[in-house]
């Protein structure tokens, strides 16, 4: 297998580009231009994006530590429960568990709604970023149209970054596949 070097990122979009011309029939003596990007080195060589990694990375970890102290509580409360199981009453015990059921609960709760999908690491992340790749994106097509590109890939990903509108084909596709109907 290929190594993440340049000809392993750029092998794939080489291999979409020539898909791309085949596929829409491109005269091998249009002037079209295509060139390609690598996001990975945009994300770790553009100054803003590490600033928002950083920013990103601080919140996560007062998070996480948050979570680490509530866990340790947790389990200090569940030996402690263990410990004392057999002088407590029938009514203390169940108390008890329903106290550490709830606990665990409160726990879960607070550990999805900062981890999981939609919570809150992934809503900071789209804040921080979301700005930073706007303004990478309307960079990269004042590039496009200054130089006359028609296509820009990513080499990282295969993704088109960008094309000129008039080779959007959605509005044919859509048109052709309500005639189906």
């Amino acid at each position: 297998m290929l190594k993440n070097t340049r000809v392993s990122r750029v092998f794939p979009v080489a291999m979409l580009m020539v898909l791309l011309v085949a596929a829409l029939g491109v005269d091998a003596g249009a002037e079209g231009k295509i060139g390609y990007i690598d996001s990975y080195r945009i994300r770790t060589d553009f100054k803003e994006f590490g600033e928002a990694q950083l920013s990103f990375d601080k919140e996560v970890t007062a998070w996480q530590t948050e979570l680490d102290s509530v866990r340790q509580e947790l389990e200090a409360s569940a030996e402690e429960f263990q410990r004392q199981r057999l002088i407590l009453s029938d009514e203390a015990k169940k108390r008890r568990e329903d106290e550490l059921r709830l606990a665990e609960q409160t726990f879960q709760k607070r550990t999805n709604d900062l981890f999981g999908p939609g919570g809150l690491a992934e809503k900071k992340n789209e804040e921080l970023v979301k700005p930073i790749l706007d303004k990478v994106n309307a960079v990269l097509e004042k590039i496009a149209v200054e130089n006359n590109y028609d296509y820009i890939f990513d080499s990282v990903n295969g993704n088109i970054a960008y094309a000129k509108k008039e080779f959007d084909l959605t509005d044919l596709v859509l048109e052709e596949l309500n005639k189906l109907e």
